[in-house]
């Protein structure tokens, strides 16, 4: 119980090996948790365009980026409970304006066929990682049986 008589929700971290986690130096662990589950919602940190067998980035191609980066972030929310159609929002990073309207056929594509788009929003900027050319972030609802 806390201060307030509430009892406190569980926090619990979450990892696959069906999504890579990249690390920032070489080295070194990233010092971040793929996502993190609150309650009934997960947070999921972001997550690029590698191969989660080779940890490398899988094309130059931008549109080949941006599905490999999605399907790595789902892959994150499916082994925190969640599913493609239970994601909330995603913030998507995307490092050249002139991608954007590859990422928004590439996103539609992605998400068709679920009940909802997420929200989104879009940001322009400069990734951590050479080669990468869009992130995508998300918050989800665990699914229910």
């Amino acid at each position: 119980m806390n201060q307030l008589g509430a009892k406190m929700t569980e926090i619990r971290a979450v990892s696959t090996r069906n999504a890579p986690t990249v690390g920032f130096s070489t080295g070194t662990a990233a010092p971040l948790s793929q996502a993190i589950v609150h309650g009934d919602t997960i947070y999921c940190s972001g997550t690029g365009p590698l191969d989660p067998e080779t940890r490398t980035i899988v094309s130059d191609d931008f549109a080949t980026q941006a599905k490999q980066t999605l399907s790595n972030l789902v892959a994150v929310v499916e082994a925190a409970g969640g599913s493609r159609e239970t994601i909330l929002k995603c913030t998507c990073f995307v490092a050249d304006v002139e991608n954007f309207p590859t990422f928004n056929a590439v996103y539609r594509e992605f998400f068709e066929g679920t009940p909802h788009f997420p929200a989104r929003t879009t940001v322009i900027a400069t990734p951590h990682r050479t080669g990468v050319q869009v992130e995508v972030e998300c918050i989800a609802a665990v699914a229910r049986p």
